[in-house]
């Protein structure tokens, strides 16, 4: 059995910030936070930490939360509906656009994604890569 991504984690330079801008855009992809504890918070599908999860924290070594240059974590949507309402999410909560939804065909064909950065800076995406028919 090849093996899973079972978590992944973002660095958080400011973890309130991070909290309120992620409580606002996971509920659009049916994820809600499932935990937290000093220094940490969790999200999962449906806000249980079964599976694959989203964890943001201060960075164990003390030093500043910096997003890194070429990084990015890409979530899938069911559709393109869902990746407009999650970059509009996005942008009501605080992040900067680097790129609205909208179609890449030199990806694929089908490719339909937006862009963004998180108040940390981290980059995010949201993806819908299948014919709109199949949604």
């Amino acid at each position: 059995m090849p093996a899973t991504i079972t978590y992944l984690t973002l660095g958080a330079g400011d973890l309130a910030a991070a909290k309120t801008f992620y409580d606002a855009v996971m509920p659009v992809l049916g994820w809600s936070r499932f935990n937290e504890f000093p220094g940490f918070v969790a999200y999962g599908p449906d806000g249980v930490g079964d599976g694959q999860t989203l964890w943001l924290c201060n960075p164990f070594d003390g030093q500043a939360a910096s997003a890194g240059n070429g990084a990015m974590l890409a979530f899938g949507a069911e559709n393109r509906a869902q990746v407009d309402a999650f970059h509009a999410a996005a942008l009501a909560a605080g992040a900067v656009c680097e790129g609205p939804p909208g179609p890449r065909p030199h990806y694929t064909p089908t490719w339909y994604a937006a862009y963004l950065r998180d108040p940390t800076g981290n980059k995010l995406a949201i993806v819908h890569d299948r014919p709109e028919d199949d949604a």
